[in-house]
């Protein structure tokens, strides 16, 4: 894989459902300055995908941080970590479910609210549910179709909505305080996250010294031009009222382009934002899965479907959690949960490249040297703690809620775990 096809990959991994309300986040904690968001947000992640781009080509055993982390600092760590990124993920997918929801309120006004909004999602949700019990060929036969869902409606909305602006709408009223960009961008970071995974194929980049740098540097500029020209023109389109807005671009679009063009935008969101869901109930059941597997949680959630072949009690109970957020959460609420837990994640992740330089570790083959080495983990790690230092009381106690659970769930497994280790043991012999 070379530059441009590294680049390609990242954009289409990280550009995904969030970014049809996320402007109006953004709008709402700092106006017409939200693009400085943005940027900050670019600079934040460019930097941690570099540590992650090194720590990939560190460690060549299968599971991305998770395995970063554990070599690098043993099997707890390691576990707390898996755990705060499944926390994460399923946080993640209840949010964007829950603004699916919303859009498909948009669409179908019968389903807006109450009773009716939370039975259409459940129902959906239970039905891919359903859909990767029964096998994971199904669920992806609309990859495609979700990409160019999500990305064709917002370069229309770009193209068209550029003549529509009002200039005065862009026009910030007030110095923007340094709190309000961090917790801007706390939010924000949400439409970046996921453009790490992007890079766990390092074996097939060729020559990643090279290679991952230019990627990253080009995907980085390529999403953010496309996020701030997004968030220019529905602010231009929208003015003040941007913030208000459920779906922001959808809204900006009937300015733009009228009706037609609210439905071509809520039916792109609508379209992309399943596909995330979908694509997300065929990964994240596997890792309650492998910790079934591997006695950190009951073995009932390593329990395989006899016809399907598919972890069946992981898919359920996964799909009951994420419904169960969705209709207690708002997508706000939820993506800076989400957020929180990822970003622990990563600064795990700006730690674990030092240690893995320092024990001399390396992978298959040299591994990748991080531009400006010695300042970068740390950097990173230092702009991580400024946006969590954002969270609120309620955000931190639901994130340590998660970490608590994760401690006394290792310690209280080390039987279960050993009886598991032994029976792969005597299965592989």
């Amino acid at each position: 894989m070379g530059t441009w096809g590294l680049a390609a990959s990242i954009v289409n991994i990280t550009v995904g459902g969030g970014i049809f309300r996320l402007p109006a986040s953004a709008a709402a904690a700092l106006g017409s300055a939200a693009p400085l968001a943005y940027l900050v947000c670019a600079l934040v992640m460019g930097l941690i995908v570099l540590c992650f781009a090194e720590a990939g080509s560190r460690v060549s055993t299968t599971g991305g941080v998770y395995a970063y982390a554990e070599i690098a600092f043993g099997p707890f760590v390691g576990f707390l970590v898996g755990v705060l990124l499944w926390a994460g993920i399923t946080a993640a997918t209840a949010a964007v479910s829950s603004f699916f929801a919303d859009a498909l309120g948009a669409l179908v006004p019968a389903l807006s609210r109450g009773v009716a909004r939370s039975a259409a999602l459940a129902v959906i949700l239970v039905a891919l549910m359903a859909l990767n019990v029964a096998g994971v060929k199904g669920a992806n036969r609309f990859n495609a179709l979700m990409t160019i869902a999500k990305l064709l409606p917002l370069l229309l909305l770009i193209v068209v909505g550029v003549a529509g602006i009002t200039s005065a709408n862009l026009h910030a009223s007030a110095p923007t305080a340094t709190g309000g960009v961090a917790r801007a961008s706390a939010v924000l970071i949400f439409a970046f996250l996921g453009l790490e995974t992007a890079l766990v194929p390092s074996g097939e980049v060729k020559d990643p010294a090279r290679t991952v740098p230019r990627a990253i540097f080009i995907a980085m500029l390529i999403i953010t031009l496309l996020y701030l020209a997004i968030q220019i023109v529905a602010q231009g389109l929208l003015g003040a009222s941007l913030a208000d807005q459920n779906n922001p671009l959808a809204e900006a679009a009937a300015v733009a382009m009228g009706p037609a063009g609210r439905t071509l935008i809520l039916v792109g969101s609508t379209l992309s934002m399943f596909g995330y869901v979908s694509g997300m109930t065929l990964a994240v059941p596997r890792v309650l899965f492998a910790f079934g597997r591997d006695g950190f949680l009951p073995a009932q959630l390593a329990a395989v479907h006899p016809r399907f072949k598919t972890p069946y009690v992981a898919i359920i109970v996964q799909t009951l959690i994420v419904i169960a957020l969705a209709l207690s959460g708002s997508f706000e609420k939820l993506a800076i949960i989400a957020n929180g837990s990822i970003l622990l994640v990563y600064a795990a992740c700006c730690i674990a490249v030092y240690v893995l330089r320092r024990r001399g570790i390396e992978g298959s083959g040299a591994p990748f040297r991080i531009p400006f080495a010695a300042a970068v983990p740390a950097v990173s790690f230092l702009l991580i703690c400024w946006l969590l230092a954002t969270l609120s009381g309620d955000e931190w106690r639901a994130l340590l809620v998660v970490i608590g659970v994760a401690i006394v769930a290792y310690f209280a497994s080390r039987a279960s775990r050993r009886a598991a280790r032994d029976l792969r043991a005597e299965t592989a012999a």
